[in-house]
């Protein structure tokens, strides 16, 4: 059996042979080539790398397709009541916007290796900031299909471009997502405002339709320059979480997603990338289309999560549904099936809508 490599993989670039692995923010400063994980819940593992080369990733063992349903921490009762809850708060004037989540869980065979995916997600749903972190002895196993940048760096220029606004086609994208992407766009300048040269924080584009595999995207684009001396600490102490993905204000969206989510989100909706601190660059992405692996005393299990932004104009079932929208292409392309899923009802009060494939079965949604 092929053994597998330790190696981090971000679009062409290829980095192996790890030498160290840290959880101090303030190491990224200090020199090394190093790829980044930062939960949501805000823990940070990063593993320096001392090679780095261009190609393809090195050989694996093969993915095979978990053979059990996807299981969701929130079934669609519970997430439709969280997004009600979530009106009153903002009815309440307590929040403005919340990004309420959940987590898929599947068991994984010992013998399917997540690297493996990373081809097929690169095939039927490329993305701009895809990645792959394999360093299982640092607690790492991911595969990122991410299509949003949370922070891309060259020296003193940060940049983050904030989506907010999904639909299959342009006529989804209404008022409340332009509405809800300039909320956010706002955040991003707060936060960026936080580390930046006074004067330099600027919109370079505002609720933008990019096209992606199967969906569309509101994205807008914030920039400015950093302070001088501002390290990664205080630049991931003002604008981490994501905005996107946790809500505004900030601080009242992170206690109500406390109070509404049932389990940590984990490397979903936090940060995913490298850091090169020679060079002064960086890209990392918000943690979206993320698949990742973690072990348990039942064995191995594999995770996904996905989430809608909830406002005062929400309808409850239609974002259940967009929290769909998102998993089903790469549930999809995980269970082997690159043509898509069909959302299929299940019968039973308590339980969520299934995601099933065409041809699999094995990867319908239950709770």
């Amino acid at each position: 059996m092929l053994a597998p490599v330790e190696f981090a993989r971000f679009g062409t670039t290829v980095l192996t042979e790890p030498s160290a692995v840290t959880h101090d923010v303030g190491d990224l400063d200090a020199g090394g080539r190093w790829a980044v994980v930062v939960t949501f819940e805000g823990r940070l593992t990063a593993v320096r790398f001392d090679r780095m080369g261009e190609g393809g990733p090195p050989p694996s063992p093969t993915w095979q397709p978990p053979a059990e349903p996807w299981h969701s921490s929130l079934d669609r009762d519970a997430y439709i009541a969280g997004v009600e809850t979530i009106r009153r708060h903002v009815a309440d004037g307590t929040v403005y916007q919340v990004n309420l989540c959940r987590v898929l869980s599947t068991p994984l065979p010992r013998t399917s290796h997540l690297p493996a995916l990373a081809p097929l997600l690169d095939a039927g749903n490329p993305a701009p900031f895809a990645g792959t972190i394999h360093v299982p002895e640092a607690g790492l196993d991911v595969v990122c299909a991410s299509p949003e940048a949370y922070l891309l760096r060259d020296g003193d220029r940060l940049v983050s471009r904030p989506i907010k606004g999904t639909g299959r086609e342009r006529a989804d994208l209404g008022a409340k997502d332009h509405a809800e992407n300039v909320m956010i766009t706002d955040l991003v300048r707060n936060d960026l405002g936080q580390v930046a040269v006074p004067g330099t924080v600027e919109t370079a584009s505002l609720c933008a339709v990019e096209e992606h595999p199967g969906l569309l995207h509101l994205t807008s684009e914030v920039c400015g320059r950093v302070r001088p001396g501002a390290g990664w600490g205080e630049i991931l102490a003002a604008t981490f979480p994501p905005g996107s993905v946790s809500g505004a204000p900030k601080s009242s969206a992170l206690r109500i997603i406390g109070d509404l989510e049932p389990v940590p989100r984990g490397p979903y909706c936090g940060a995913i990338g490298w850091v090169d601190a020679y060079a002064g660059s960086a890209a990392l992405a918000v943690g979206i289309r993320t698949f990742w692996v973690e072990e348990s005393g039942e064995g191995r299990v594999l995770r996904f999560g996905t989430g809608a932004g909830i406002t005062w104009g929400s309808d409850a079932r239609a974002e259940w549904s967009e929290t769909e929208l998102k998993a089903e292409r790469l549930l999809a392309l995980a269970a082997g099936d690159g043509e898509g899923v069909s959302v299929l009802p299940q019968s039973g009060a308590a339980s969520s809508r299934g995601l099933m494939p065409r041809s699999q079965a094995s990867a319908r949604v239950t709770p």
